[in-house]
Parts: structure tokens; C-alpha cells; sequence
């Protein structure tokens, strides 16, 4: 079985709400950075917002995996620094039983990417871990390193292209 690990950030200018969503799918921790930088794939999105480019990004970065694998046995890991991603598996009962109602009686923001999100990861066999993100070098393991070249490009685009 084949184990895969994807790297997700997003960065968003929150006036123009526009943001470029960037991941990276790596199978060996101990490949080369410079050769991991070349494969990083960027994304623009628009009307978006920080919260809902985290889910846009890891959605967009499950279903380019999905049609690679091509029905291959895998598993997943997928490292973000959205809280919000990480705790969504835990939150599926209780969103999918309030109807992606708020307490307040108010519809959830994001409801149809929720959906989206769950419908798709109970196809695959994954895992979300949260990464700090934004840390010193001196404190970066490999997987803060490699997290960091999803989070550089994504910043990357922003600044170039707003």
C-alpha cells in the first residue's frame, strides 16, 4: 500500500478575497527540498475567505489525488495548519445532525464545502495532522520544512498576483 503525504496552506487578501491555495504530495520525507519546491502546485480562488480557502485547498489538493492514484490502494496523511481541517472528522456527527445548523438557527458558512469535505474523505483512507506553521528555522523538522514550501508558495502568489 502506498502512503502518501500531502502538504496544504493558503493564503488569502481578505479585501479582495482572493487567495492561492498550495499543496505538495510527497511519498519520501527524505526527498530533496529543492527537488520538492519544483513540484508544489499553486491555485487562485476567488470570493474566498481564509477559513474557506484551507477547505478549498485540501479539497481541490484530495481530488487531484484521488484521479493519480486511480483507484491504487493508498492512505493519506495530510499536514495543515487550518485547525479548522483537522477538527472537521471529529465535528461530522454533530454538523451532519444539526443540518450545518448553527445554535443560532443560522445556516454554517462554508455548509456545502463541509459536505463536499466528507463526502470525499469517506472515500479515502486519511489522516489530518495540524503543523504549526510559521516557525524559526532552528525549530523546523522535516515535515515543518516541507510543510513550509506549501506555505511560501501560497504567500508567494499572493504577492505576486494582488
Amino acid at each position: 500500500m502506498l502512503h502518501l503525504r500531502i502538504f496544504t496552506d493558503g493564503s488569502v487578501n481578505a479585501q479582495l478575497k482572493v487567495g492561492y491555495g498550495a499543496y505538495l504530495v510527497v511519498s519520501d520525507l527524505n526527498a530533496s527540498i529543492d527537488l520538492l519546491k519544483d513540484i508544489v502546485k499553486v491555485r487562485r480562488f476567488e470570493q474566498t475567505s481564509s477559513t474557506k480557502l484551507e477547505l478549498q485547498t485540501v479539497l481541490w489538493s484530495l481530488e487531484e489525488v484521488m484521479v493519480m492514484a486511480n483507484e491504487n490502494d493508498i492512505t493519506l496523511t495530510v499536514y495543515t495548519d487550518s485547525q479548522n481541517i483537522v477538527g472537521l472528522p471529529g465535528r461530522r456527527v454533530r454538523l451532519e445532525q444539526s443540518n450545518y445548523y448553527s445554535g443560532k438557527n443560522r445556516r454554517l458558512n462554508n455548509y456545502e464545502l463541509y459536505q463536499r469535505f466528507y463526502r470525499l474523505t469517506a472515500k479515502l483512507n486519511c489522516a489530518f495532522v495540524k503543523v504549526a506553521g510559521h516557525q524559526v528555522s532552528s525549530k523546523k523538522d522535516a515535515i515543518d520544512r516541507i510543510f513550509s514550501l506549501a506555505d511560501r508558495a501560497s504567500r508567494h502568489a499572493l504577492r505576486k498576483n494582488s
